[in-house]
């Protein structure tokens, strides 16, 4: 018999016009618990999931029960919402999905997916009473389901790149301005320390019409320290930290964190200089540029455009490996797969293509076809399946690296975690 969460999951991922008001009325008719919680959050076409986590670790630090919900998950669905570091009792998320469907019925139309998830979260963490939830938008910013909330603190624009560009616009501009919408009346809006200048001027100009602060890291106020492979050690502000997650654009994602809670401290939250500091050094986050054995290397990353694409290509380069490792790639056929192919460069010595467990993959063969015709001085391998992918992959000396999708990231870790 199908449950709550069976429904849940089948509702669509996109339906009508883009627009709050579905959203709206699916809150109401749940009594509204936005209206009673606070909130950091979170738009940005890269590191939003990041920046989410670093800054929910430093808020429990803090001593706040603090709500998250992140998106699109890795391997549990659950994992979409948190309370401090803890995933929804599998209990409680069927007794709530079971309330947001109730409630749905009532209304002239269905919501999509990340409405009715959306609401779910926002119903735990005010029955919970959370002192705050981060909130990751789903897409947009703008008519994002998150955007629903009203007592936003901090609004975060992370890195604005090309991404979904036939929903949410064709220029950096277009969707800044999108994303920009989170931005509340009276609230604190942080960007990303390295924007492109068309995007700043559409947040700023976002933070103006609404009368919101803007705070906006300096990347030359970021300093990254010598450590040894794969070690992420930077100073921001005073603030030293050796960073579980490796990358230059996660100094600078937790150089946004850190200006987050420094915001919050503003706005009357008290969080101690030692709650930044183990907040930030405590976060892990699977699927970025996440090192699961270091000799042969084996890393995972689900970076799914040509801006993540180009920081695994930055962080792989910036360790100086003694041989250019394997590639398992993988992609979406809605991506800019080109785009990412070359952001890659010669990062690879083989890439093996395969494709994602997802209707909207890219076939293998194609992928193949293009890695080759992008890249051609790299020997490329379509594979049955991802299994013989990462069976020829682990077997090379130079490591491997598995990449291009989070759908193939959520299918391959299972996988790894059997074979090493």
């Amino acid at each position: 018999m199908p449950t709550a969460l069976d429904w849940l999951q089948s509702l669509p991922r996109l339906s009508g016009e883009p627009g709050l008001d579905r959203m709206k009325a699916l809150l109401a008719a749940l009594g509204d618990p936005q209206k009673r919680g606070r909130y950091v959050h979170i738009a940005g076409t890269n590191g939003k999931g990041s920046v989410a986590a670093f800054t929910a670790n430093i808020l429990q630090k803090a001593g706040f029960k603090t709500g998250l919900t992140i998106s699109p998950y890795v391997l549990d669905f659950r994992e979409r919402f948190q309370i401090d570091g803890q995933m929804i009792p599998p209990e409680t998320l069927e007794r709530l999905a079971a309330k947001v469907r109730a409630a749905a019925e009532t209304l002239a139309e269905t919501p999509v997916q990340f409405e009715a998830v959306t609401a779910l979260a926002l119903c735990w963490f005010d029955e919970e009473h959370c002192d705050v939830a981060v909130l990751e938008t789903g897409l947009g910013g703008r008519f994002d389901a998150t955007n629903a909330v009203e007592n936003t603190l901090v609004a975060a624009i992370t890195r604005i790149d090309l991404d979904h560009t036939e929903l949410l616009g064709d220029t950096v501009e277009k969707i800044a301005a999108e994303k920009a919408g989170i931005v509340k009346s009276g609230c604190i809006a942080v960007t990303y320390p390295v924007q492109e200048k068309e995007a700043l001027q559409a947040i700023a100009a976002a933070c103006i019409r609404e009368k919101a602060d803007l705070v906006a890291p300096e990347a030359e106020d970021i300093h990254l320290r010598r450590g040894g492979l794969f070690e992420n050690r930077m100073e921001y502000g005073g603030y030293e930290v050796n960073l579980a997650l490796p990358g230059a654009h996660q100094a600078c994602n937790a150089a946004m964190a850190i200006e987050i809670a420094l915001a919050l401290w503003r706005q009357g939250l008290d969080i101690p200089d030692d709650a930044i500091l183990e907040g930030l050094e405590a976060t892990r986050f699977p699927a970025r540029i996440e090192v699961l054995r270091s000799q042969p290397l084996v890393l995972l990353d689900g970076s799914h455009n040509p801006a993540g694409a180009a920081a695994l290509a930055a962080t792989l380069g910036a360790q100086k490996l003694p041989q250019k490792p394997a590639a398992v790639l993988g992609v979406l056929a809605d991506k800019a797969a080109a785009e990412m192919l070359r952001a890659l460069g010669d990062s690879f010595s083989t890439i093996y293509a395969v494709t994602p467990d997802c209707p909207r993959a890219m076939s293998a063969e194609a992928l193949a076809e293009l890695a080759s015709k992008e890249l051609p001085e790299v020997p490329v391998y379509p594979c049955a399946d991802l299994g013989q992918a990462l069976d020829a992959a682990l077997g090379l000396p130079q490591g491997a690296v598995i990449c291009g999708s989070l759908y193939l990231a959520a299918q391959a870790r299972p996988m790894l975690q059997e074979r090493l």
